[in-house]
């Protein structure tokens, strides 16, 4: 699938992983009680700065803050945008 946008700058374009609709006991949380997502695989990324190059490429996965991001919803699908900057880690 490719989608038509390009991050700018040191942006990312993040596909956040479902959140969990069932405990390891077995028991379904309710859609209201879902934690928000902070795991993702990163679709695009911008070219970065030119005093900081970007560290993440498409494919990574990677956690990211519980509110970080702009969400937006593309070809049926949510999506997030961020700056580098607000990536903890590569996975």
């Amino acid at each position: 699938m490719s989608l038509n946008i390009k991050p700018l700058a040191d942006r990312v374009l993040i596909e956040p992983v479902q959140a969990e609709t069932k405990t390891a006991s077995g028991i379904i949380i309710p859609d209201n009680a879902k934690e928000k997502p902070q795991q993702g695989k990163v679709v695009a990324v911008g070219k970065g700065t030119k005093d900081e190059p970007m560290t993440v490429k498409s494919g990574d996965t990677v956690l990211y803050g519980k509110y970080a991001g702009t969400e937006l919803k593309l070809e049926g699908k949510d999506y997030l945008i961020m700056r580098e900057s607000d990536i903890l880690a590569i996975i």
